[in-house]
């Protein structure tokens, strides 16, 4: 078995596309392994997905190409401090990403991030 760690990330996707959203959590999966849930297509207007994986260490050292994206996406993350550190640390290597709020607690934190095109 290789160590690492046991991450859980909820995340919400808001303000583009489907293949939008499905692209961000593309390039979360650098970090995260498979995602559980993927976006669909449809004409939806808030996406989710969600990680729950045993991580490698080491996973997500190298970022993944910037996928285009059609809009400017909200992306609301959930999960374990660790986990919401480095989907923050991953999708700030990849997109241009503006801070729009946290909520902490001991357990779980929630980051709200808005990514530009």
């Amino acid at each position: 078995m290789t160590p690492g760690t046991h991450l859980a990330l909820t995340l919400t996707l808001s303000g583009g596309t489907a293949a939008d959203a499905r692209a961000v959590v593309h390039t979360l999966e650098s970090a995260f392994g498979t995602a559980e849930d993927m976006p669909g297509n449809g004409g939806a207007t808030v996406y989710t997905a969600a990680f729950d994986n045993d991580v490698p260490v080491g996973a997500g050292v190298t970022p993944p190409t910037a996928p285009p994206l059609s809009a400017p996406v909200t992306v609301t993350l959930q999960g374990s401090p660790e986990a919401v550190r480095r989907a923050d640390k991953t999708l700030t290597s990849v997109f241009t990403v503006h801070e729009e709020g946290m909520v902490s607690g001991d357990q779980e934190q929630e980051w709200q991030l808005r990514l530009e095109p």
